[in-house]
């Protein structure tokens, strides 16, 4: 019997059009989607917009147009860039569908059957962007504590929801359901919001206020608040959006991926009201970071939005939904700029894994006279390429069911360089000279060729158009074969095609940048501080005052993971933990140590040093290590501190 998966993004304001951080939610809604699905996993995936309310209802009027028509015109964009995409949603709700807007009636009405909802008078500072009342000690200089825009104070009779008695008992939930919230920082952080008192929820808006939302079923003078209208599409998908219901099938759901912003109102609204009408609490809400923008906030004052549209059209869809995944841990905020992207694609695309379906399909029809080889047990010298490739699909599992998608993609890279190094190390070449090295040769394709097809299937999820084409290369056809070594039947004829990601020159300085059509070598190393030797001694004449010394912020970080930079014997990448951030540093000390020994090591960086690209890839600081002319040893500290200790 498959087993439910029931995954959900939050449904996206249409105040405005889309941009990254909608693309990000739901890329990494539609991986799960897809490996779920891959594993068999009986699947319902939804997304969907967010349609009432005091915004919608400005933004229509400064453009002189009806709500409905306004929404209507922005829909379209989101369903447009989710097939752009390859976002592959079974349902795609709007909170102006007429099913929608009765089934939250309904549950209005059973909420104050109840008497869990009650009418009071009520004087407040209100934000309008958030749509909400503060108190008077939430509101810090006449701003909204949230959003940090002014607030106005009104005075008005509305509707609340009893939402204060279910605190207990959603502290209770939290405490005891340790994968509820996720993060663990953003667990804390709600179960920190409820140490205080939880207050009522206002769930009406006056109808001569705001006209634009879901009228109260007991009450037609009023409107229902927005959340309360938005939260309970979760639900109401599963009553009208499929044939038949399927709310029992469903619910409740897998995993709701939200952005941080939203936290308090998924984690404590959303589940105080289903702890009212005594519906299921989800099993998982992760609330993922924001993006920045080269290092600043986005904004469309500063010019800075990033069009996912544009990035698509420029990049392709499968290199967007890769950088977005790859770079940053899931839960973290990141940054997103064109050199990091370009440096994704050229390094870890281009030269890793297109290289190496390049050369592998290129040797085949070389040595193979196109037809997948035999591979022969007793001719394999190494088996070391075998044994990570059949290893790659539990990582990838356990990865997956953590939501750690950089972590799944670094181990589907790692296979990528060994297969590479497999085929350096063996030297095909060599091998087709010599008649009696016919059964390796033939061994060395194969188990190359074989390598791609399980990296192909790993990589699914994350890029379908990619592991098509892979697929196509390779000569499969008909469904995708599972994991299991040996998926790629010898014989089969291979269809070699155009390059699976051109290298791409950054121009960006000079207004774009230019695709080379030949898959190349990494690029040349430029100039950097963000390296890991340590200075030469100072001279007398170099000595330094302690104000300029005080400058340098040295902190103590937790390597995560280490990893060789392709193409390069010096140059290791390591994720860091500096307590409140993570980062990425690339040290030249892959001399002195292997990747894997790094782990886990407390190490001293310069926090503070301006990012700096080594062979493409940024680096955010410097790891410190003692040697003049050679890398002697990493600069360690003795106690376990934590990481992002200050060092003085």
């Amino acid at each position: 019997m498959p087993k439910p998966f029931y995954i959900t993004t939050p449904i996206y304001y249409v105040n405005d059009v889309p941009h990254i951080g909608h693309a990000y939610t739901t890329v990494a809604a539609d991986v799960l989607a897809r490996y779920r699905r891959l594993h068999g996993d009986d699947v319902f995936f939804l997304t969907g917009l967010d349609e009432h309310g005091q915004k919608i209802q400005q933004a229509a009027a400064k453009a002189g147009i009806a709500p409905q028509t306004h929404c209507d015109r922005l829909a379209p964009q989101f369903k447009n860039l989710w097939q752009r995409l390859n976002i592959s949603h079974d349902a795609f709700i709007r909170t102006t569908d007429v099913a929608h807007k009765k089934i939250v009636q309904l549950y209005l009405q059973q909420l104050y059957n109840k008497q869990l909802i009650y009418k009071a008078d009520y004087t407040g500072w209100y934000c309008t962007f958030d749509e909400r009342f503060w108190t008077e000690k939430d509101v810090v200089q006449g701003l909204c504590p949230d959003c940090k825009r002014p607030v106005e104070q009104i005075s008005e009779s509305n509707y609340f929801f009893r939402m204060g008695q279910c605190q207990e008992r959603l502290i209770r939930h939290i405490e005891s359901h340790q994968d509820f919230i996720r993060p663990q920082s953003r667990r804390n952080e709600v179960l920190g919001f409820l140490q205080k008192p939880l207050e009522d929820l206002s769930i009406s808006r006056p109808q001569s206020r705001l006209s634009w939302g879901i009228e109260l079923p007991f009450d037609r003078n009023y409107v229902t608040y927005v959340w309360f209208d938005a939260l309970v599409n979760y639900v109401s998908a599963l009553e009208y959006l499929t044939e038949p219901p399927t709310m029992k099938r469903y619910w409740p759901a897998s995993v709701h991926l939200i952005g941080k912003d939203i936290l308090t109102t998924h984690a404590v609204y959303w589940s105080t009201m289903l702890m009212a009408l005594e519906l299921p609490l989800p099993q998982t809400i992760f609330a993922h970071g924001w993006w920045t923008v080269s290092g600043e906030k986005m904004s469309k004052s500063r010019g800075n939005v990033v069009d996912p549209y544009a990035i698509v059209d420029e990049f392709g869809a499968d290199a967007f939904r890769y950088f977005l995944l790859r770079e940053v841990p899931f839960g973290h905020d990141g940054d997103f700029s064109r050199e990091a992207l370009i440096g994704r694609i050229n390094s870890e695309l281009a030269n890793d894994l297109g290289n190496l379906l390049h050369r592998t399909l290129t040797m085949i029809e070389r040595f193979a006279k196109g037809l997948v080889p035999q591979a022969h047990d007793e001719a394999r010298t190494d088996n070391q390429l075998r044994h990570q490739a059949g290893q790659l699909p539990e990582l990838v599992e356990t990865h997956l069911s953590k939501l750690e998608f950089n972590r799944a993609l670094e181990s589907i890279g790692g296979v990528i360089q060994v297969a590479n190094q497999h085929i350096d190390k063996s030297a095909p070449w060599k091998l087709a000279k010599d008649a009696a090295d016919q059964s390796l040769l033939q061994t060395v394709l194969y188990d190359a060729a074989e390598a791609l097809r399980i990296v192909a299937l790993m990589l699914f999820p994350f890029m379908p158009q990619t592991t098509e084409a892979i697929n196509r290369q390779l000569g499969m056809t008909g469904p995708l074969p599972d994991a299991q070594w040996g998926g790629l039947q010898p014989g089969t004829a291979i269809a070699k095609g155009e390059p699976l990601f051109p290298r791409i020159e950054n121009t960006a300085s000079q207004g774009g940048s230019r695709v080379n059509q030949e898959q190349s070598a990494a690029p040349t190393p430029q100039p950097s501080p963000a390296v890991a030797a340590a200075p030469a001694p100072a001279t007398p004449e170099a000595q330094i005052s302690i104000d300029e010394f005080m400058k340098i912020q040295l902190k103590t970080a937790l390597v995560l993971s280490a990893e060789r930079v392709p193409k390069s014997e010096k140059l290791l990448r390591l994720h860091v933990d500096l307590g409140s951030e993570q980062r990425q540093i690339v040290a030249g000390i892959g001399k002195r140590y292997e990747p894997e020994s790094l782990v886990g090591k407390r190490i001293v960086i310069v926090a503070n040093l301006k990012s700096a690209k080594l062979m493409g890839i940024e680096s955010q600081g410097m790891v410190l290590a003692a040697g003049d002319k050679d890398v002697g040893g990493l600069v360690t500290v003795i106690e376990d501190v934590p990481p992002g200790t200050k060092v003085k």
